[in-house]
């Protein structure tokens, strides 16, 4: 994948995840798939999270650290903020 379509597919994910189109653990599935093509369990292994903790947070079954968060958007350049809420 060259840099102009990885930045789509970035620009296209946040874009979806800031209109709550998806979720966060929606968002992080894309990321680690379209993004990377790693399977889970080298996800987790390169953002030092255990697999059940990704798998839960990629099934939103969990309730994550600012932390936890930040340890898997950073490879992709991002961290979690404060953004202004949309009005729909």
């Amino acid at each position: 994948m060259d840099i102009i379509e990885r930045n789509r597919i970035l620009t296209e994910i946040q874009t979806q995840l800031a209109s709550g189109e998806l979720t966060i653990g929606q968002a992080v599935r894309k990321f680690r798939k379209e993004i990377t093509g790693l399977q889970q369990a080298r996800f987790a292994q390169m953002c030092k999270l255990s697999l059940r903790a990704l798998r839960q947070l990629e099934h939103d079954e969990s309730n994550p650290t600012v932390q936890t968060l930040n340890s898997v958007f950073n490879p992709f350049g991002m961290q979690v903020g404060i953004v202004p809420k949309s009005r729909s």
